[in-house]
């Protein structure tokens, strides 16, 4: 009787041994017991800047919006190109699900490491030009992704806005940036029709920049800043030059404007990285093909001004391109 009473005991605590192993397993296994797949995306960033920041910040907020579950693999190449080469290949070794590559130099290394890893793409202006994808529409290949190529037209018309004796604009650009010499290409072409000349200055490291700007100053009436990685992460000494020679200063998009630089009719990156997100969905959830997705461009624009910069040009708050604009900077 005893021998029955002490099997029973035994048996009751096996099972609910294995009653418990059972819950910790299942605790164990997370999303797995839903069969939500958890995605890995390796985001290559070129440089460390607000433009680039704001970029991933959206993409990353643009996956959580959609409730994509994603575990991130973050690699930056602190603007060495062939570090976007080395990320690059290390993203496909581990097999991720997607790169997501932000700037141009990151865009072709990963293109170039991979044909069955989704790529998407941000942060670049003609991904035609930089030999990314084939075409805008039928891109032709495992890439796609978005184009920050900024509203020339409608910024080169805003010197004429602010002050219509402004003859000479200068640009500041890395030479090596085929990014750069793509915007730079289409500012010679816009600007005549503007009554604007261009002088191009290029600078081939960060080190040549503060001389650069002290004599391109000395040769224009005003600046505009293109999309150029490496000039982006000195806007604020430039913005510091361009106010002590009371020099108006356009750029090619908001974070700059934010930075010191006095107005922009520019994108969002952050939008644009949110907008790069909804792709990553195409691709992931809803199976749809890279090579079936467009490359697509800034969805809106917004004019954003810098109030300390107006201030400190002595410039009137009631011109007409300044009624709807956001203002930062206050």
């Amino acid at each position: 009787m005893k021998k029955n009473k002490v099997g029973s005991i035994i048996g009751i605590i096996l099972v609910g041994m294995l009653v418990l192993s059972g819950c910790s397993s299942s605790s164990n296994r997370g999303d797995k017991t839903s069969g939500e797949k958890i995605f890995t995306i390796g985001i290559s960033q070129l440089a460390e800047h607000p433009a680039l920041d704001d970029t991933r910040k959206g993409f990353e907020d643009g996956l959580r919006e959609l409730g994509i579950n994603a575990e991130i693999i973050y690699k930056n190449a602190q603007g060495d190109i062939p570090n976007t080469v080395s990320i690059a290949q290390k993203f496909v070794k581990d097999e991720v699900d997607l790169i997501f590559a932000i700037a141009t130099p990151s865009a072709q290394s990963a293109k170039q490491s991979t044909s069955n890893i989704p790529v998407l793409f941000s942060a670049v202006t003609d991904p035609v030009k930089a030999e990314i994808v084939h075409d805008w529409e039928k891109v032709g290949g495992n890439v796609t992704g978005t184009s920050d190529m900024a509203p020339t037209e409608s910024q080169l018309k805003m010197f004429k806005e602010i002050n219509s004796s402004i003859k000479t604009i200068g640009i500041l650009y890395n030479t090596s940036e085929a990014n750069s010499q793509i915007q730079i290409e289409e500012v010679m072409r816009l600007a005549p029709a503007q009554g604007l000349e261009v002088v191009p200055v290029g600078v081939s490291n960060v080190n040549e920049l503060p001389q650069a700007i002290s004599s391109l100053v000395k040769k224009v009436d005003a600046l505009y800043m293109i999309t150029d990685n490496m000039v982006a992460s000195s806007v604020e000494l430039i913005s510091k030059v361009a106010i002590e020679n009371n020099m108006i200063t356009v750029s090619a998009e908001e974070s700059q404007v934010k930075g010191g630089l006095l107005i922009t009719n520019g994108l969002s990156y952050y939008e644009l990285g949110k907008q790069t997100a909804r792709m990553a969905k195409e691709i992931l959830v809803d199976k749809k093909d890279a090579s079936t997705i467009p490359v697509g461009t800034a969805e809106t624009t917004i004019t954003t001004v810098n109030q300390k910069t107006l201030e400190a040009l002595g410039l009137d708050e009631n011109l007409p391109l300044l009624k709807d604009a956001i203002k930062v900077g206050e």
